[in-house]
């Protein structure tokens, strides 16, 4: 269970759209992450992270998308969930082979 989320979708949201807007005027793209992260009570580095993700989300910046690494942990979750079960089922099957060649009373 992944632990409870320090900070609120809406603000994550909010701040990095504010980020992203000082981003496009040069006069205020400068300390923009940090100012901004001030002003609403947010780590600066919680919103650097956040306002990468979001620039690669949108294409802007090399790396996994948020959707793709959704994709890729379920996609694993599935892989060690299908292990688990051919590790029981080949258990299952030596134990039953073993039965067959024991001679019967």
């Amino acid at each position: 269970m992944p632990a409870p989320k320090k900070y609120s979708d809406e603000l994550r949201e909010r701040a990095t759209r504010l980020v992203l807007e000082a981003r496009r005027d040069p006069v205020s793209a400068v300390g923009a992450i940090r100012r901004i992260a001030d002003q609403l009570g947010v780590h600066p580095e919680a919103l650097r992270t956040w306002v990468k993700q979001a620039e690669t989300d949108a294409g802007q910046r090399p790396g996994t998308t948020s959707g793709d690494a959704e994709r890729l942990a379920a996609l694993e979750r599935e892989n060690r969930e299908l292990r688990r079960a051919n590790q029981i089922l080949k258990s299952a099957a030596s134990f039953f082979a073993a039965e067959l060649d024991r001679p019967s009373r």
